[in-house]
């Protein structure tokens, strides 16, 4: 369906020539200025609902961010409609609530894949189907973290719809269902939890674009359970960085 006579996209307003062919993706709208200031000369180019885009330069060469909002669903909407005009490289930069007890307040994770207990990427491919991240981002984003001496862990994350039901399961009722998995997952080695990532990964595949995820560890509720240092952290900058850095390695 066409929404506009000169391919303005109709969620994200933007057309082909306003962002770059690398696009970095956050959740929030208001940190898209602070991820900005990593460029050369930044402009906004967008402000539609939670979609806020800036563009501007990195070692010469155009790059965006856009914010994605919370979830799968507008997270794909966004991915779909950059990649209408033009883009082609995506690294989601978030947050994320630890679950492996040797993930720690302040850490990075770097997602390799993503369990899909979540309802979008079901839209785009049967269960069976893997939420698989780029493997070339994911390297560049290794090495970023290790440039920049950041602790991190690669591997699993889990991405689920609903918040609380991570938070407060045991009131939900299907308890039975969200508190039984989610030992699976622990017993499985899963490192994370958040909510965009199977989304992305899986309608990437789709698209055939490479999809990579950096996330800042919060706080981890399974070291508060067992008794261990649990601080909640809020500053995104590492996770930031990383993927600042990260684009100047695959550029």
């Amino acid at each position: 369906m066409k929404y506009s006579e000169d391919g303005t996209q109709y969620h994200i307003g933007l057309k082909e020539g306003d962002v770059g062919e690398i696009v970095i993706l956050p959740g929030d709208p208001k940190r898209c200025e602070k991820i900005a200031k990593y460029f050369d000369n930044p402009l906004m180019v967008g402000d539609r609902r939670e979609f806020v885009t800036y563009t501007g330069t990195l070692n010469g060469k155009k790059v965006s961010v856009t914010s994605t909002g919370i979830g799968g669903p507008s997270a794909s909407i966004a991915l779909e409609e950059l990649v209408k005009i033009g883009a082609k490289k995506f690294i989601r930069v978030g947050t994320c609530g630890g679950m492996d007890l040797n993930v720690k307040s302040g850490d990075l994770v770097i997602a390799t894949g993503a369990i899909r207990m979540e309802g979008t990427s079901k839209e785009y491919a049967p269960i069976e189907f893997p939420a698989v991240a780029s493997y070339e981002i994911v390297s560049a984003l290794k090495q970023a973290s290790e440039k920049l001496n950041f602790k991190h862990h690669i591997g699993v994350v889990q991405c689920k719809d609903a918040f609380y039901g991570q938070h407060n399961p045991e009131i939900m009722p299907v308890s039975y269902e969200l508190e039984n998995k989610w030992q699976a997952w622990l017993r499985l080695g899963c490192l994370a939890s958040e909510m965009e990532s199977a989304a992305l990964f899986v309608a990437g595949s789709f698209l055939k674009v490479q999809v990579g995820s950096v996330f800042l560890v919060v706080a981890n509720q399974e070291r508060e359970k067992a008794g261990l240092e649990n601080p909640v952290v809020h500053d995104t900058d590492s996770a930031i960085k990383t993927a600042i850095e990260a684009i100047k390695i695959l550029l």
